[in-house]
């Protein structure tokens, strides 16, 4: 596999993100875009996911136009609406109680940029069990929700909150690894 001849961008100061790359890319560098993170009403929750990754990807490629970069966004959707980070504890508890006992799907866009772009999206089904108000407000407590998409984290103590899950972990962590293997072979990029 060997280290890459072409230096690789992570478009994304997350670091679920970092460390899932880490696993299969030893050296790159890590520059944030600068993009507003808004999204377009008029497009479905996969097509922002797709639109943000690629904007995420773009606005880097630009000001650095000789390496390869990787872009991602990830949603969390119940019943077709995208449920954010939580803005403070109060909103993590009510995205956590709407969450209980429902499933909802976790949308990644990932695009990669190198003189061309390829991008797709990987959707995962996540199951949260039904939550008692302690078990709500013990993981709130615990901090790790503040700055996750849909209020919890399936790697780490949030676990205890999954029912069950299907479709790609890593997706469900912030980087589906075998969506952006398949994106990477398209730029002849192997790892």
């Amino acid at each position: 596999m060997g280290s890459p001849r072409i230096p690789v961008i992570l478009a994304s100061q997350s670091p679920r993100r970092i460390e899932l790359l880490k696993t299969v890319i030893k050296n790159f560098r890590i520059v944030p875009s600068k993009i507003d993170e808004v999204c377009d009403i008029n497009l479905s929750p996969e097509e922002n996911a797709i639109l943000l990754g690629r904007k995420k990807a773009t606005w880097v490629a630009k000001h650095h136009p000789h390496n390869l970069v990787i872009g991602a966004d990830t949603m969390v959707v119940l019943e077709n609406k995208i449920i954010g980070k939580p803005t403070d504890a109060e909103n993590a508890r009510q995205i956590l109680r709407q969450l209980s006992g429902q499933e909802h799907k976790v949308i990644t866009g990932v695009a990669v940029v190198h003189s061309k772009i390829f991008s797709a999206v990987s959707i995962s089904h996540v199951r949260i069990k039904a939550l008692t108000p302690n078990e709500i407000n013990s993981y709130v407590e615990s901090g790790e929700p503040m700055d996750k998409a849909g209020a919890y984290a399936i790697q780490g103590e949030g676990s205890f909150l999954v029912e069950s899950y299907s479709g790609s972990y890593s997706n469900i962590i912030g980087l589906p690894m075998d969506l952006l293997k398949d994106l990477l072979q398209k730029l002849n990029f192997s790892i």
